[in-house]
């Protein structure tokens, strides 16, 4: 980054704030200010817990907690233990609630028809497809990474879904007994460590990183949501191991892929990987990678 970036990110921010109207106190027009019309939104039908509400917009709990007070006042919200855990609680929205949410759409797609009206149609198209980019790539940020133990159940989640996906891509299936799959001391400090992806607090992926003493590390069990494919968090979790692994000392990285995995081939060919002679005896291997990795600079 340099600072003509920072400047430009500031300038379009300054701009978009601007011509949304989320400056002005009565959003929409109506009598809320735009947290208060965006809750609405997120709520939607069915309701939400008040926790994926606030993981979902990155916003603190006692923030989060007045806005859905001065919702419930309004008679728009109702905030209520769920049944089976009192712990967590669930909003919905209530008859004038889900009022409230139509006219805001309504304004909403107003707001959005005066963006576009002064634009002729190639103007238009280019402006609806850098708006894409540009949420595509915001969202892409939003991804974070961090390391957990391989019991934590958004670890558990991950994995679920990777077996479940080798099953329905392999042509013999997946049978992950039959596997050399590290066990869960493998993705452990100090024999390694395990990496989630979240996005607005769901987990969207998964990697491990094995640290076997006199032998080089190996990625395990690397696997990203279809939904959240195309933000570039494979070549994230890549990059973040080879640095965990660099740290370690290592500098050689290994994995294995099935042939049936060809963006997954694609993308170790495009990262640096080359491929080698097969280093075990994984069954459901076609290809084996290495790639070398340097070590960060001493203190």
């Amino acid at each position: 980054m340099d600072a003509t970036q920072i400047d430009h990110v500031r300038r379009f921010t300054r701009t978009v704030t601007e011509r949304v109207g989320v400056l002005h106190e009565h959003y929409l027009g109506r009598e809320r200010p735009v947290g208060e019309a965006r809750l609405l939104w997120e709520i939607g039908e069915r309701g939400q817990d008040v926790r994926r509400l606030r993981e979902r917009l990155g916003l603190d709990s006692g923030y989060v907690s007045r806005l859905l007070r001065s919702l419930e006042r309004d008679g728009l919200v109702t905030v209520e233990p769920r049944p089976q855990d009192r712990r967590v609680r669930t909003v919905k929205l209530t008859e004038a609630g889900r009022a409230e949410r139509a006219t805001l759409d309504r304004r909403s797609d107003e707001l959005a028809g005066s963006l576009l009206a002064p634009l002729n149609t190639v103007q238009r198209a280019r402006l609806v497809a850098a708006m894409a980019e540009v949420d595509r790539l915001l969202t892409a940020a939003t991804v974070t990474l961090d390391a957990v133990d391989p019991g934590h159940p958004d670890a558990q989640h991950c994995l679920r879904a990777y077996f479940t996906e080798l099953q329905e891509r392999f042509e013999t299936g997946f049978d992950p007994a039959r596997s050399l799959l590290p066990n869960a001391g493998d993705l452990r400090p100090p024999h390694g460590l395990f990496l989630v992806a979240r996005l607005h607090g769901e987990p969207i992926g998964c990697a491990g990183l094995k640290l076997p003493a006199g032998a080089p590390p190996e990625i395990k069990r690397m696997w990203v949501a279809p939904h959240a494919r195309g933000l570039g968090v494979a070549r994230r979790l890549l990059a973040e191991l080879e640095a965990r692994a660099a740290e370690h000392g290592r500098d050689v990285l290994r994995l294995d892929t099935n042939k049936a995995l060809t963006a997954a081939i694609a993308l170790y060919h495009s990262y640096g990987f080359q491929e080698v002679a097969a280093f075990n005896d994984e069954p459901y291997a076609h290809h084996w990678f290495e790639k070398r990795i340097t070590r960060p600079p001493s203190e």
